[in-house]
């Protein structure tokens, strides 16, 4: 579980990076960050797909946004049991739960 979340992070991270560099033109020097890279790229994707460069942002975005609803998802499935013990053991420590659970045991 670790590496896929790890191989799931990693080139998330990857184009986060790339993308928020690129679109500031913050390239120290390397061609790959560099503000006319960044429109080639979305250019030719562009192309690609044939819809325009500036509608591939947002779309990218909600991909990665389903893909790690699945991430975590899947991550909350296989962990489950440590999931409902933590929130077991919260709402038992919690003060309101506890000042509910007296006030019902004390009612006629």
């Amino acid at each position: 579980m670790k590496w896929f979340l790890i191989l799931w992070a990693g080139p998330i991270a990857f184009l986060g990076s790339w993308y928020g560099l690129s679109y500031y033109d913050m390239s120290f020097g390397f061609f790959m960050l560099t503000r006319e890279t960044h429109d080639l790229v979305f250019q030719i994707y562009g192309q690609i797909l044939g819809i325009p460069p500036e509608d591939l942002p947002p779309l990218v975005l909600r991909a990665i946004v389903v893909d790690s609803i699945f991430v975590l998802a899947i991550l909350a499935f296989r962990r489950r049991k440590q999931i409902m013990a933590w929130w077991q053991a919260r709402r038992q420590s919690s003060p309101a739960v506890l000042a509910r659970d007296d006030s019902l045991s004390s009612a006629p």
